[in-house]
């Protein structure tokens, strides 16, 4: 599951203009996650990490459950140590790697993916069977991977070196090493790929973007809804994807996607961004939960401390994180 970029969301004016334009879906308990308290049943648990880094974050789950990919720092002679995090079934793998600076996905079989730099240039890189290396890129100004899926097919965006215009990419299994430019709008990204290999992206400008969705029989299609001035797909799972359109009200309002049939929902206004939606069409983002347009606080915050989840499993994990003195990887269960 994967990271997304955050997002401001709807109050005010925009309300009326969401409610006029997005279809509004039920959800059971409606009542008690309109107060905003934490979920009875939802419980914090925190993760190990290397005593010694000053700062770490579970940052991807896989749709299982079974891993979890995180990242932290340490300082080794007053010089920070990039520590790539990975837990299977809990129990906790550190990798030390100057490349793997951002984790950004990881899938059933425990191959992880992320972004990092070489010469200053952004360079995605994977990790599997032990090792972290670089993925095959092609000439640009940068390229960055957003997903990966359980059959170990790469997607993600390059930069063009002539128009610094984003171009999709697709890393494909099927033929290891090998990277190419996706059959998809052009002056585009992706923004993730489901298990059976789906993708969203955005493409267009970034003051007017566009959502789209390629099937894995090569249909594109936009995303976005009635009256929307632009929208903008920040991830998926299973049928569904998330992401913001522009309603032109004050700020642009958060929604969620049928990829399939392309009918969309609006979100709770109180998400302060979006991070993850699992194949059940439960999305999760800032400190917040929710299975319909409205959500319920995740628990572990209060004063002084604040959380953030990061990603959801289809068996309802939460990643995320727990900030207080310092920054450590929990999840959440139960929720």
């Amino acid at each position: 599951m994967t990271q997304i970029a955050r997002r401001r969301i709807l109050a005010g004016v925009a309300a009326g203009l969401l409610t006029a334009s997005l279809g509004v879906a039920g959800t059971a308990g409606a009542a008690t996650a309109a107060t905003g308290k934490s979920i009875r049943l939802c419980t914090l648990r925190p993760l190990a990490y290397p005593a010694d880094s000053y700062r770490a974050s579970a940052d991807a789950i896989d749709p299982t459950g079974r891993y979890i990919a995180g990242s932290g720092l340490r300082t080794t002679g007053g010089v920070n140590q990039p520590l790539l995090l990975i837990w299977d079934g809990g129990r906790l793998t550190t990798i030390e790697s100057s490349i793997a600076d951002t984790v950004v996905d990881v899938n059933s079989s425990g191959v992880v993916v992320g972004n990092g730099w070489e010469n200053s240039i952004g360079r995605p890189w994977r990790y599997h069977a032990g090792r972290v290396e670089f993925l095959p890129v092609v000439p640009s100004d940068g390229i960055w991977v957003t997903g990966i899926n359980g059959a170990g097919d790469i997607v993600g965006y390059g930069a063009s070196p002539m128009t610094s215009e984003s171009f999709p990419l697709r890393w494909p299994a099927a033929r290891p090493g090998t990277v190419e430019v996706l059959d998809a709008p052009s002056t585009g990204q992706t923004d993730g790929i489901t298990e059976d290999g789906t993708i969203v992206g955005t493409a267009g400008s970034f003051t007017t973007p566009t959502g789209w969705v390629r099937t894995p029989a090569g249909e594109v299609r936009e995303l976005t809804v009635p009256g929307a001035r632009s929208a903008r797909v920040l991830g998926a799972g299973g049928r569904y994807a998330i992401g913001w359109v522009d309603l032109g009200g004050p700020n642009t309002v958060n929604v969620r996607w049928d990829h399939t049939s392309g009918a969309s929902v609006g979100l709770d206004p109180r998400f302060d961004w979006l991070t993850d939606v699992n194949r059940h069409g439960v999305v999760v983002g800032s400190n917040r939960i929710s299975r319909g347009t409205s959500s319920v606080v995740l628990p572990g915050g209060g004063t002084g401390v604040s959380v953030g989840a990061n990603a959801i499993s289809d068996n309802g994990i939460v990643v995320g994180f727990q900030r207080g003195t310092r920054i450590s990887p929990v999840r959440w269960t139960g929720c």
